[in-house]
């Protein structure tokens, strides 16, 4: 998918400007195949504006509390497992460098759930997506659907017949995970 992040601003006198218009281009990791990633926009405390920041490569993936993250995820069908002959080392490397702190919040051991310490509202831009809860209950939703997630533990699946793709609006909360 081609996206293009417009961002507006102040200029002398609280003028509204255009302070960015420019094309994104996905991240993506050897350890989730056809999956692509794009960050938006974020901050690790509460904004303020006038506000010129974006999301800084190194911030984590998920917001502390009183931070936010704005991410757009495509999703490919049911995506492909790693190849068998993947250096494991250095696609996690990789993953941590491109997505930092984005496989502490993974289970290895189930992939692709996970569990943070965020009120999220997930908006499906298209396609279809699975939503599955720890206690394997599911959901189907489709295009123009919401979701808000409440620090619950979950994983994304795409068992349509085209990638999907979700825009994730992540709040950083208080209180305990789970």
């Amino acid at each position: 998918m081609k996206m293009r992040c417009v961002v507006t601003g102040h200029a002398g006198q609280g003028r509204s400007v255009f302070t960015a218009d420019e094309p994104l281009d996905p991240l993506t990791i050897s350890l989730a195949p056809g999956i692509e990633f794009y960050r938006i926009w974020g901050a690790d405390q509460i904004p303020a504006v006038p506000n010129q920041a974006s999301v800084p490569d190194s911030a984590a993936f998920f917001p502390a509390e009183g931070g936010f993250r704005v991410h757009v995820t495509t999703f490919p069908v049911e995506p492909a497992a790693p190849p068998s002959n993947l250096d494991m080392s250095s696609a996690v490397s990789e993953a941590k460098q491109k997505l930092p702190g984005l496989l502490g919040h993974m289970e290895p051991e189930n992939p692709g759930m996970h569990t943070t310490r965020s009120v999220d509202v997930d908006i499906v831009l298209s396609g279809e997506l699975v939503l599955e809860l720890d206690d394997g209950v599911e959901t189907l939703l489709r295009t123009g659907d919401i979701v808000v997630q409440n620090g619950t533990r979950h994983r994304w699946h795409n068992r349509g017949r085209v990638p999907a793709t979700l825009v994730a609006f992540l709040v950083g909360a208080g209180g305990r995970e789970g």
